[in-house]
């Protein structure tokens, strides 16, 4: 049978989602509220109500896992919750305790979920800050603004040498420091907490339990306010998408600093009861290797990758009969988020997956922002196609408001956070009137009129803009697009143009090409992407390819892995200015 057949009509492995519920009302004006009607278990409202349960129903079954040399060091259910209360003890007598946050300035692993989880039990909130605050070149004026919102009693960190930049910043100065490792001088090591003896939990559902700092990318970080029933209930709706009494198991790397990785992820699969293989790879050609090695060997049952991940892992794939036959043999669902997956590099995974095992697999995407949980929506039903945000999830609700020629998206449910973190003036605003949350995006249906075929990102409203002309650019749609037209010899790109008479845009170079490569790619991507353009708010007139990949220390690419468009148009400014010189210079492509 011919392979591409084969690929388009092989069956999908049920990824055991329940059924798909949808209660729409119409408003006038083309307003439009979206309802997911479908139950949820309130039975754990605290964060750490999950881990006392699954220590005495499963007690063995491991719930991380941390690589330690070619193996793995493992924590089971029951060990994990004896070391919470016991460190729990331990900073209750170091008096580390009240309303004032533990600010953890630390990379993924078990001892940073330890002390976070036995923090939180005692009502005491934690703050995980961006490792990027702290390592060894950080710009240290990041961790000072974190520092003035959230205040912090303490700091954890899970190695004082890697991060004695951050720690010796004057924002940390005189707080108590707890070191997993390489304690200095007066830093408490994390191993003398556990001789305190133990204390049971405390925090109530409605204490705050964390405060996660957004990206950034639409102005200086907020500390959002998440409560114990906040992240609780969003992992119960997450779990009651889904018909699937088996555990997880995830191999995953996103940092614990964001919602993705601290709730969808590693709060989300402590409640369901699963393990997670703490991933230290990167999504970029230098790091990616550990992914892989870590892939090889453990068989995930779900994976959640963003879309620079899922790119390298698919030249992976192809190449490698061994990580291919592993990594399909029992996951049943493929995931992203953070940024749009282009259809290509995904039907590219899914050819491997039949020639592998026959089967093709669910991939879906999910959607929202810090301080939406961060789920408010996402794909629960079989889909291959790329782009989507789905629909609500249980319990939630969508707000469509027509405006500007687009469907502004806001957010009502039990996983959004009632504001910012001492800013009770910027909360009430971030609420419409009848108190959904405004996240600033837009959204439109895959099939008009047929709202349970689900929606699609229709683009940032705060970071798009206007040309000279007055015509307003979608920058979402219009960079997925082209970066899906060039392929893989770039990496991002960033859309420019406002006050402009003609778009363009600064595209970051793939480090598995050549300079000649490169450029060659983008000349024929963007020709034929400008082919199928309309208007000039939608053709590209001139390109520029970077010297260099996005600056991480500075934020130009989140710890997400996506662009923040503003921010890096602020620190390309100097580029920008070459972009639109008159005449072009020589590396200026123009179309």
């Amino acid at each position: 049978m011919d392979a591409e057949l084969r690929a388009d009509t092989s069956p999908i492995r049920d990824p055991r989602y329940a059924p798909r519920r949808l209660e729409v009302v119409e408003r006038p004006g083309g307003e439009l509220i979206l309802t997911n009607t479908t139950p949820y278990s309130d039975r754990f409202l605290t964060v750490t109500a999950p881990l006392a349960h699954w220590a005495g129903a499963i007690p063995d079954r491991v719930w991380l896992a941390q690589r330690s040399g070619d193996g793995w060091r493992t924590l089971t259910y029951r060990e994990a919750w004896q070391r919470i209360r016991a460190l729990a003890a331990g900073l209750r007598d170091l008096g580390v305790v009240g309303e004032r946050p533990l600010l953890i300035l630390a990379r993924n692993g078990i001892d940073h979920a330890l002390i976070a989880y036995a923090a939180m039990s005692q009502g005491l909130p934690v703050a995980p800050v961006s490792p990027q605050y702290g390592l060894a070149g950080a710009n240290l004026a990041r961790l000072t603004h974190a520092c003035e919102v959230l205040n912090p009693a303490a700091v954890f960190t899970d190695d004082a040498a890697a991060f004695a930049a951050g720690l010796g910043a004057d924002c940390l100065a005189g707080l108590p420091v707890i070191a997993a490792t390489n304690p200095r001088p007066g830093d408490a090591p994390l191993e003398s907490l556990y001789r305190a003896g133990s204390a049971d939990p405390i925090a109530t559902p409605d204490q705050h339990a964390k405060y996660l700092l957004t990206s950034g990318s639409t102005g200086l970080p907020k500390a959002v306010i998440c409560t114990h029933r906040n992240m609780s209930l969003n992992a119960a709706q997450i779990a009651a998408c889904f018909d699937d009494p088996e555990p997880l198991v995830m191999v995953h790397s996103a940092p614990w600093s964001h919602s993705l990785g601290a709730n969808s992820i590693l709060n989300y699969g402590a409640w369901r009861g699963g393990t997670l293989y703490i991933d230290e790879g990167q999504p970029t050609g230098a790091r990616f290797g550990e992914t892989i090695r870590n892939l090889r060997d453990v068989a995930p049952t779900y994976q959640n990758m963003v879309p620079a991940a899922w790119m390298l892992f698919a030249d992976a794939l192809e190449t490698d009969d061994e990580l291919a036959r592993n990594f399909f043999s029992r996951v049943r669902l493929l995931q992203y988020g953070g940024a749009a997956l282009g259809q290509a590099t995904a039907d590219r995974i899914q050819a491997v997956a039949v020639r592998t095992v026959g089967e093709r697999i669910s991939f879906g995407s999910g959607y929202g922002a810090t301080e939406t949980g961060p789920t408010a929506c996402n794909v629960h039903w079989p889909n291959l196609r790329m782009g989507m945000i789905g629909l609500p999830i249980p319990g939630t609700s969508v707000r469509l408001v027509p405006e500007a020629g687009k469907l502004d998206f806001r957010v009502k449910g039990p996983q959004v956070t009632e504001g910012y973190l001492g800013q009770p003036e910027r909360s009430a605003a971030s609420f419409d009137e009848e108190g959904f949350y405004r996240l600033g995006d837009a959204a439109r249906f895959v099939e008009p009129g047929e709202p349970l075929a689900g929606m699609i990102f229709d683009g940032r409203l705060s970071e798009n803009f206007k040309l000279a002309s007055g015509t307003f650019v979608g920058v979402g749609e219009l960079r997925i697009g082209a970066i899906g037209a060039i392929g893989d010899a770039v990496t991002d790109a960033v859309v420019c143009g406002e006050g402009q008479e003609a778009l363009g845009l600064l595209l970051y170079p793939s480090p598995k090409h050549d300079r000649a490569a490169i450029e060659a790619a983008v000349r024929a991507g963007l020709a034929a992407f400008n082919a199928r353009a309309k208007g000039s708010g939608g053709r590209i007139a001139r390109a520029l390819v970077l010297p260099d990949g996005p600056d991480a220390a500075a934020g130009e690419i989140t710890d997400k892995g996506y662009i923040a468009q503003s921010l890096a148009r602020t620190r390309r400014a100097a580029a920008i200015e070459r972009l639109f010189a008159d005449p072009p210079p020589p590396d200026v492509m123009v179309f």
